[in-house]
């Protein structure tokens, strides 16, 4: 597509900035919903599907004894089917698919228990880092073997002493004095298929550099060391080693970017990581509210399926919901990763370099995806336990992995602590460089406070009553995030808990914004007799999500503030998170029984 092209297709949408959700109202027309699948998107998907039932999970036990030799041989089948290929590419033999499309691969291999993490390492952080920073040279000679599973990638980053703060690694790279190699040395840690990857992408330092540089490192080099299989307390089907390096001689030319660039990568990367694993989260998500609704449509207590019993129908209502705003969130950051990049390529910008641009932009919403999905995942697994009973807790069943296996994903592509930080970290930074307006958002939300309350008018209709209530949950981060940059100003930082109160605020209105457009945008693509079930589930998102939102601000304000202006802002935030209410009892069973009736996670 010509630059033009790219151009026109472009200003028919309303691309906002990453974080820009929060003062800017976004319309249903302008994000990407799972309802707009294409042919191929799905066909892919079932590739994935199938590809697991056939060849994943009847293995399944034996990749949990690490067998390596079967990973391997799965992978390499994975790559002979194209699944290995689907980000890379045509030039260097991949499919050439965007982000969303690599997003549906991701979460149908999500059902894989272990696999998934074996094979997202690979097709993500493990080939992505050439195809973005490599030169041609590089792109030409690795990324064919990485796109057919001909070689697996492993990406080399945490260290024993570097996990959160990954710039603080002792890995080190000498340059040669004729600079044509460097010796490398150094331990990694934690290395997702450590054991089984021919290529390494490797962060050290040049010589007394203060920041990380990327090596493309061969496992087969001389001087690499893999370390034995981790004992893990889940995704015990994947490879995670240490890897030792001693005087490793990596050729010159396999310094991935520019000198001084891999921090910079690492952080690029795990934007992409954070996204994907989201995407995982979504697709491990409906495996596990499928199989608890099987089990409780044939389990029979008090000769009655247990489906039928209130308690159980609450939290399969809840599996439901959860997992249908998670999918909202990913498949909407998504498409705007894409639509950036094209943005950006459109301007002329080189497709690599736009891509990562593309990400950078929206590292806030890939952490919210990575943490909401993680911890909806958490909650799927552990009410899918609860549902088994018993035999929940009983090696035999699959839901007991499932629950062992998802626990990894709050610590994976930086811990859900951390990435509430960059939540909140980012977004604070681009509103001080002035990329984003917030201060005149909040100082309006300020003079708001001191006004008149506006009860607005009720008679507006589904969706305007859903995008007050949106505006008011916004208004009350404005006010919160404002009043605490201003007291605690550069020392803002150091309020740990008073961020990820923020953070938490900031997610739940994030996800609550995507849930809303989603079900308006079916309703303009196939009626609104066909979202009555959908609006159900949005009002009783909301409802708790105004009570959620209500507790995380009240709790941050009285951190911090005192006398008038804490009865002030405890107030405003009150109003703020004011809705209707709604008898979710009711709404939880007619939601339950649709997912009963199917006999499957229904959407």
């Amino acid at each position: 597509m010509s630059q033009i092209s790219n151009l026109k297709k472009m200003e028919n949408k309303k691309i906002i900035k990453g974080g820009e959700f929060l003062v800017k109202e976004t319309s249903f027309k302008d994000i990407f919903i799972p309802e707009e699948f294409n042919e191929e998107q799905n066909m892919m998907a079932q590739m994935c599907y199938d590809f697991v039932d056939a060849k994943v999970l009847p293995n399944i036990d034996a990749l949990d004894k690490h067998d390596r030799e079967l990973l391997l041989k799965l992978l390499k089948e994975a790559g002979e089917q194209g699944l290995l290929g689907v980000s890379v590419p045509e030039e260097y033999e991949g499919f050439g698919q965007n982000t969303v499309t690599s997003m549906r691969v991701a979460e149908a291999m999500g059902g894989s228990f272990s696999y998934v993490v074996a094979f997202s390492a690979h097709t993500g952080i493990g080939t992505l880092p050439i195809l973005y920073y490599g030169n041609e040279e590089q792109k030409k000679k690795y990324l064919p073997k990485l796109a057919s599973g001909e070689y697996i990638g492993a990406y080399c980053l945490t260290e024993p002493g570097a996990g959160s703060d990954a710039n603080s690694g002792k890995s080190k790279a000498i340059l040669s004095e004729d600079g044509t190699y460097y010796t490398l040395n150094g331990v990694k840690m934690w290395i997702t298929n450590g054991g089984i990857a021919d290529l390494h992408i490797v962060f050290a330092k040049i010589n007394d550099d203060k920041n990380l540089s990327a090596f493309i490192v061969e496992s087969s080099w001389d001087g690499v060391t893999i370390g034995a299989d981790e004992e893990k307390m889940g995704i015990r089907g994947s490879s995670t080693v240490q890897v030792y390096y001693e005087d490793v001689k990596v050729p010159a030319e396999n310094l991935l970017g520019e000198r001084n660039e891999g921090f910079k990568i690492a952080l690029n990367i795990l934007n992409l990581g954070r996204l994907k694993l989201g995407g995982s989260t979504v697709g491990a998500s409906k495996a596990v509210a499928t199989s608890a609704v099987k089990y409780a449509n044939e389990r029979k207590q008090f000769k009655t399926p247990i489906s039928q019993f209130g308690a159980i129908k609450h939290k399969l209502a809840e599996m439901v919901i959860r997992t249908f705003a998670a999918e909202s969130i990913m498949y909407r950051v998504s498409q705007n990763v894409d639509d950036k990049i094209q943005e950006h390529i459109a301007n002329g910008m080189d497709k690599g370099k736009a891509s990562m641009e593309g990400l950078r932009q929206y590292a806030v919403e890939a952490a919210i995806a990575k943490v909401y999905g993680s911890e909806t995942l958490d909650y799927v697994v552990d009410e899918g336990v609860q549902i088994y009973g018993g035999m929940g807790y009983s090696a035999e069943t699959d839901v007991e992995r499932a629950y062992r296996d998802a626990r990894i994903n709050r610590i994976f592509e930086g811990t859900n602590e951390i990435n509430r930080m960059v939540m909140v970290g980012e977004l604070l930074k681009r509103a001080f460089k002035g990329e984003i307006d917030v201060l005149g958002p909040a100082m309006e939300v300020g003079k708001e406070l001191m006004g008149i309350p506006d009860f607005g008018d009720t008679t507006q209709d589904y969706f305007e009553l859903k995008k007050k209530a949106l505006k008011n949950f916004k208004k009350a981060i404005l006010m919160v995030a404002g009043a605490a940059a201003q007291k605690y100003q550069d020392k803002l930082q150091q309020e740990q808990e008073l961020l990820f109160a923020v953070a938490d605020m900031l997610m739940l209105t994030y996800a609550s914004e995507s849930f809303m457009l989603r079900v308006e945008k079916i309703q303009d693509m196939k009626g609104e007799d066909k979202v009555e079930l959908l609006k159900l589930m949005l009002d009783v998102y909301f409802y708790d999500v105004a009570a959620a939102i209500k507790k995380f601000g009240d709790d941050a304000v009285n951190s911090f503030a005192e006398g008038n202006e804490r009865m002030g802002m405890l107030m405003g935030m009150k109003r703020f998170t004011k809705v209707d209410g709604v008898n979710v009892i009711a709404a939880r069973r007619k939601i339950a029984n649709k997912i009963i009736e199917d006999n499957k996670y229904p959407f």
